[in-house]
This record gives C-alpha cells, sequence and structure tokens, in this order.
C-alpha cells in the first residue's frame, strides 16, 4: 500500500488486486513518469490536453483548489511552444546578440575596451538550451509539488468526457474527467500555397530559426510581424544581411502607427531591408540557398532574390486537428479555432477551450489569464479575463510595448481623446545610459482622462508596460498616474511624463509651437534619407 501510495496510483484500484499476482502486474505497468495502463479509465475532476503556459498554469491552479487534475502533454517536455521553441530560447539568443552588440558599438564609448571581439554560435546556442531546459524541469517540479498527475503522451476525444491517451512510451492510456480543458496551443503557418515548403533546413519556421548551426549571410524574413523582427533581430545583430518581405504596407501591422513608422526607421538604420507590400509567389530550394520570387502587391512587378536561409514568419494556426473534438460536438469557427461563450466554455458541457485555439491574440500570457480564470469558472467562482488589459511586447531592442487602444482605433470610433508624448531623450537614466531610444505615448479619453491605450519604444519596455496594465485594469486616469511619484533617476519616469503630458504638460520636455514643428519637420525630411513627404520622422504633435 505504501508503495502504490508513493508511486501515486489511486487507492480505488487497489479494489482490482485481488492477490499478490495481480499487484505484481500492475506495478510493471507503472511507468517511470507515473503513467499506467489500466483496462478501465482512470477518473479525475479534471483533465487537461495541453501543458502550455495556458495548460500548465490551470493544471496547478486546479490541483491548488482541490481538484484531482492530469495534464496530457504530447512534447515530453511541459512549457509548450513558448518555453520550448518560442519565447523563452528566443529570449536567450536575443540576449546574446544584444550583449555582443553593446561590447562592440557601446563599450567604447564607455571607455571598456575588449580587444578582438567576437561569438561562439554553439555557446549561444548551448546557454539556450540550458535555459530551456532549466525552466522545463522546473515545471515538472511544480506539477510533483501541487500533485498534478503528468502523462507524457497525445490525447484525443473518444467521448465528451473520456481522453485517449497514446503515450509517448507507445502504451495506451484512458482518462475520464468531469471537465476537460483543451489548450493544445498552435502550430506554423505555411505560406499561403506553400510556394516555398519549410523543411526546417533552409526554408525554417521560428523552430528551425531557433537552432541553426551557423550564422547565414544573408536571411529574407517573410512577415514583419513579432516572430520575424525579433529572430531577424538576431541574426542581423551578428552581422547577417536581412530582407524582410511583408505584404502589408507597414511593419507590426498591429502596433499603433506612429510605433509602427518609428521602428521601420529605426531597423533600416540598423541594416534590414524592407520589401514593404510584397507577396512571395514562388521560389526554389537548392543544397545550400534557397531563391525567392516576390511581387509588388500594386504594381505586379516580380524580383527574385537569393539567400542561405528562409525564415517564414507569416503567423500561427491554431492546433486541433488531432484532438477530436468536433466528433464529439465540439464546434469550430471558420479559422479553426475552437468556438467558446465569454466564460470559457464550448458547446459541450464540461469541455472548456483556452489559448491558443480559441479568439484573440496568441500570447502565452494571455493563456495563463484564461487558464485560471477557466479553472475559476469550473469551480463556480466566477472567472474573467479583461481582454483590454493584455499587453504585447515584440523583445527587439529597443524593446515595443503596448497595452489598450492605438490611435487609429481610437479615431475609427469616434472617441474623443488626449494625447501624451515623451520622448526618451528627455529621460535622465535613458540619457546617462547611452540609451535613450524611443518614446512613450499616452492616450486618455478627452472627457474623463481615463488612459485608454499606452505604447511605448524603450530599452525596458517590456518591463515598464506593467504599470500601464496596471492602469487601465484600474481604470486609471492620466492624471492619477502623473501625480504618481516615480524614483528618479528611473526609466519609468518617462511614463509619468507621458501621463503629465496627457493632462496637462510634461516637465523634461517641451511643446513645440506649431511653427517650430513646421520647422523641425523640414530639417527631419532633409537628414533622413528614406523618409518620404508623408512619412512623420518624430513626433510632430500629429501636424505636419
Amino acid at each position: 500500500s505504501d508503495v502504490y501510495k508513493r508511486q501515486g496510483i489511486n487507492a480505488e484500484y487497489m479494489g482490482y488486486c485481488e492477490n499478490r499476482k495481480m499487484i505484481r502486474a500492475i506495478t510493471k505497468l507503472t511507468g517511470p513518469q507515473g503513467s499506467r495502463m489500466f483496462s478501465a479509465a482512470r477518473d479525475y475532476d479534471l483533465a487537461i490536453i495541453g501543458g502550455g503556459p495556458g495548460g500548465y498554469v490551470a493544471a496547478i491552479k486546479a490541483a491548488q483548489k482541490g481538484l484531482k487534475t492530469i495534464c496530457i502533454e504530447k512534447r515530453g517536455a511541459l512549457g509548450g511552444t513558448c518555453l520550448n521553441v518560442g519565447c523563452i530560447p528566443s529570449k536567450a539568443l536575443l540576449n546574446s546578440t544584444n550583449s555582443y552588440k553593446h561590447a562592440k558599438h557601446l563599450f567604447p564609448k564607455l571607455g571598456i575596451k575588449t580587444g578582438n571581439l567576437g561569438y561562439d554560435i554553439k555557446q549561444i546556442m548551448k546557454q539556450k538550451e540550458e535555459a530551456v531546459t532549466g525552466l522545463t524541469k522546473g515545471i515538472e517540479t511544480l506539477f510533483k509539488k501541487n500533485k498534478v498527475d503528468y502523462a507524457k503522451g497525445t490525447g484525443s476525444f473518444c467521448s465528451k468526457n473520456e481522453i485517449d491517451v497514446k503515450l509517448n512510451d507507445g502504451k495506451q492510456d484512458k482518462i475520464r474527467a468531469k471537465n476537460i480543458i483543451i489548450a493544445t496551443g498552435s502550430d506554423v503557418s505555411p505560406l499561403p500555397g506553400e510556394p516555398l515548403k519549410i523543411d526546417e533546413k533552409i526554408v525554417v519556421s521560428s523552430t528551425g530559426a531557433l537552432s541553426l548551426k551557423e550564422v547565414p549571410k544573408k536571411m529574407i524574413v517573410i512577415g514583419a510581424g513579432v516572430i520575424g523582427l525579433e529572430l531577424g533581430s538576431v541574426y542581423q545583430g551578428l552581422g547577417t544581411e536581412v530582407t524582410v518581405v511583408e505584404y502589408m504596407d507597414k511593419v507590426m501591422p498591429f502596433a499603433d502607427g506612429e510605433v509602427s513608422t518609428f521602428m521601420q526607421k529605426y531597423f533600416t538604420k540598423e541594416g534590414f531591408k524592407f520589401l514593404m507590400g510584397h507577396k512571395v509567389v514562388g521560389g526554389s530550394v537548392g543544397e545550400n540557398s534557397a531563391k525567392v520570387i516576390v511581387e509588388n502587391n500594386k504594381t505586379g512587378e516580380k524580383k527574385e532574390y537569393q539567400a542561405d536561409i528562409v525564415l517564414v514568419a507569416t503567423g500561427r494556426r491554431p492546433y486541433t486537428a488531432a484532438l477530436k473534438a468536433s466528433d464529439f460536438g465540439v464546434k469550430m469557427d471558420k479559422q479553426g479555432r475552437i468556438e467558446i461563450n465569454d466564460h470559457l466554455q464550448t458547446s459541450v458541457p464540461g469541455v472548456w477551450a483556452i489559448g491558443d485555439v480559441v479568439r484573440g491574440a496568441m500570447l502565452a500570457h494571455k493563456a495563463e489569464e484564461e487558464g485560471i480564470a477557466c479553472v475559476e469558472n469550473i469551480l463556480g467562482e466566477h472567472g474573467h479575463v479583461n481582454y483590454n488589459a493584455i499587453p504585447g511586447v515584440i523583445y527587439t531592442h529597443p524593446e515595443v510595448a503596448f497595452v489598450g487602444k492605438t490611435e487609429e482605433e481610437l479615431k475609427k470610433e469616434n472617441v474623443a481623446y488626449n494625447r501624451g508624448f515623451f520622448p526618451m531623450m528627455g529621460n535622465s537614466r535613458a540619457r546617462a545610459m547611452h540609451d535613450a531610444e524611443g518614446f512613450i505615448k499616452v492616450l486618455a479619453d478627452k472627457k474623463t482622462d481615463k488612459i485608454l491605450g499606452v505604447h511605448m519604444i524603450s530599452s525596458v519596455a517590456g518591463e515598464a508596460i506593467a504599470e500601464a496594465v496596471l492602469a487601465i485594469e484600474y481604470g486609471a486616469s492620466s492624471e492619477d498616474v502623473g501625480r504618481t511619484c516615480h524614483a528618479h533617476p528611473t526609466m519609468s519616469e518617462a511614463v509619468k511624463e507621458a501621463c503629465l503630458a496627457a493632462h496637462g504638460k510634461p516637465i523634461h520636455f517641451q511643446s513645440l509651437t506649431f511653427t517650430q514643428k513646421h520647422y523641425l519637420s523640414y530639417i527631419c525630411l532633409l537628414y533622413t534619407s528614406d523618409a518620404a513627404d508623408d512619412t512623420p520622422c518624430v513626433d510632430l504633435g500629429g501636424r505636419r
């Protein structure tokens, strides 16, 4: 009995064991991770398919609240795409690249001598893997501490409340649960029509780009979104010539227009080449390189480009195909996402869905919040997610972060607003650290002063955005934040100043008169070689 308790086998199954021979037979079927093979289904209060940010967080929260919980993950390592082949490894690589760039360009200015500077791509990849392994093992430890059962295998519905699990060791398991959460995440989207097929060697997805054995001389990135710009930055910082092909007319099409314009200019200055308003219509893959044919959306003109590596970064799609959930009544929308109501319930009672498989932004932290809210709803505790207070971050250097409405959205919705702007050049710590690229922009309701949106570009934007998220979550006004004491000198003072600008006037930045803005615009056009007449170079208060 003590042995079975240590191995986590539920006491109710002891009833099957009528003699010592049967006990020994079941013991042989007990895997090293506690995966077992019984003829009858194992019963749980909650079964979660998918061990990514949404799934594993929901599992831990459910166990903390007393639910008998199992998490099923096919990868064999917890954390999902984010931890294994997404957010975490990409940040590890970006950290290496940024450190190298600082040593190369900033250290001499700081008076630091480095001698012969170089990098070791094998070590860069090794430290990335060490970070990933350490974190995945950490989640397994959290599962054990919180008494969450963990099945390493692929789960699929065999009834509305039962899951067949094909274990990674070749065995089979069956789980019966009162509630099931689908948290299977997303997969890489191929190019429309697949003019180039991903082989993870020459034509790679984000997964392949995270494990290149050599730094390519030339790379074509298809897609100027989060993945394309982050991974493009990794290799551009190490010397790769990066060309970005984007179907839309601006980088980060989802971002505030002013942010998008600034970042495209910054990336261009860093050495990126952009083909905006273009699509990939063909290509071929050789032994060591690929040719890509792109077409101008307006003129139809086609050009051919060659690169050592082609990164397909055109987005992701929900991963639901192997679930067989639709066979038992779970409804899907036209994009292949699982349909849910405002409480994260699917069309089948007792079946719930969260994260990338449902509507909304495909973000790890959004999935985590939904995971917790879902468990609370299962328990009748009225879980809720404020989708207007979900931040987005792009971890380039400088970083881009935003929460709430963009100016374009407010104009489209006919919402009157005040705009507060503060450049990082006005921040004393940013200037002292020679790290003053970017700005903070606050959008507040013209009548109530309630903060509606915050957009920032800064080396610490990913951290500083938390203050803006909290402000929006609590319905703060720009005056509230502007009157809140911020430590000096800190980068976060720029948020305070932008809020002061939205409510009245900032302290450390002089608002320009119309004549001054007009003159400054002319000067910027003269000194910015890639500027067009309709392209703002700096903040001009919305006027040319």
